[in-house]
């Protein structure tokens, strides 16, 4: 799978399921509203006083499931961080293309903005007969 095609199906859909653990290694789930930047890094935001957002400050790989509908899925695992200065202007502006009511929440005391920086895809398409599984390191793209 190429870095155009990893781009176009993270761009077409707009929710993902990201996993976290706990410090104690419990494993948590929630769906999050996401944008995807050119760089295939994928920018969400939540509140400081998140599940996720304590595991990230404790244990930041973090996967994501995006694009369950219509049997094709595109697995990501990857860093999390919180990005500052430039970095994170870039990146919201990216997210409030995406999300525009994502302004509303700037304001919100506790807001924080999650950058995952993909380190391994996996795409997986059920419509046919064996399905399609691709694999990619990060790295290779």
């Amino acid at each position: 799978m190429t870095r155009d095609e990893l781009l176009a199906f993270l761009n077409a859909h707009r929710w993902a399921v990201e996993a976290t653990v706990t410090a104690s290694g419990a494993p948590q789930a929630a769906v999050i509203g996401y944008a995807a930047t050119e760089r295939l890094e994928i920018i969400f935001d939540t509140l400081k006083t998140s599940r996720k957002y304590q595991n990230i400050l404790s244990a930041p790989k973090m996967t994501l499931v995006i694009g369950w509908d219509d049997a094709q899925t595109l697995q990501v695992e990857g860093v999390a961080d919180e990005p500052t200065g430039a970095a994170l202007d870039l990146l919201k502006a990216r997210y409030f293309e995406v999300f525009p009511d994502g302004h509303e929440r700037e304001a919100w005391k506790d807001i924080a903005y999650i950058r995952v920086k993909p380190t391994w895809f996996r795409y997986s398409d059920f419509r046919a007969e064996p399905p399609t599984i691709i694999e990619v390191n990060a790295e290779q793209i």
